[in-house]
């Protein structure tokens, strides 16, 4: 078990992501952010709130999607079914998707085609909190990356939240 981001560093990441989506994205006025369910929302949460504090006058549209059924090896039973709250309309706008870890991309592949379930974006952008970046299946980058590492398909990365977990933290396990 290795430590790839203390609570520190991952506090940092938290705000430097923030500050990257401020700068592309100055008023949010026509951009939304929708975390992935369902190890997404404690990151996307966290975005949202740092994104709040930094500019308390502008209403963040934020939503959280589902994407259980989109998912390729939804057959297998191997996912719990979450609730997708998006109440806002996404025509037109400059989408965020958010989430925790970036591995094969048939996670993003399943947010996009159920997004598109809810309208035509202007743009699709995706901020990750940890990108493994030789592990991808399908053709899909981050535009937003809190940290990128090289891992190997035997290594797991666990991301810990202190909402939901005891400690808060981002591990690469053997």
């Amino acid at each position: 078990m290795k430590t790839i981001l203390s609570k520190a560093q991952l506090a940092i990441t938290i705000k430097r992501l923030s500050n990257q989506l401020l700068e592309n994205h100055l008023s949010l006025k026509d951009t939304v952010l929708i975390g992935i369910q369902p190890r997404g929302i404690h990151f996307s949460d966290r975005i949202v709130k740092e994104l709040s504090e930094q500019t308390p006058t502008i209403k963040i549209k934020y939503g959280k999607l589902d994407i259980t059924f989109y998912r390729d090896d939804v057959r297998q039973g191997l996912h719990t079914l979450n609730h997708t709250d998006i109440p806002f309309s996404i025509e037109n706008k400059n989408v965020v998707l958010i989430d925790d870890v970036l591995y094969t991309g048939r996670t993003i592949r399943a947010a996009l085609d159920a997004l598109l379930d809810f309208g035509r974006p202007a743009k699709v952008e995706l901020c990750v909190l940890i990108d493994r970046r030789f592990s991808r299946q399908l053709p899909i980058q981050p535009d937003y990356v809190g940290k990128a590492i090289d891992s190997i398909i035997s290594q797991k990365v666990i991301v810990f939240w202190k909402g939901k977990d005891q400690i808060e933290e981002v591990q690469l396990v053997e």
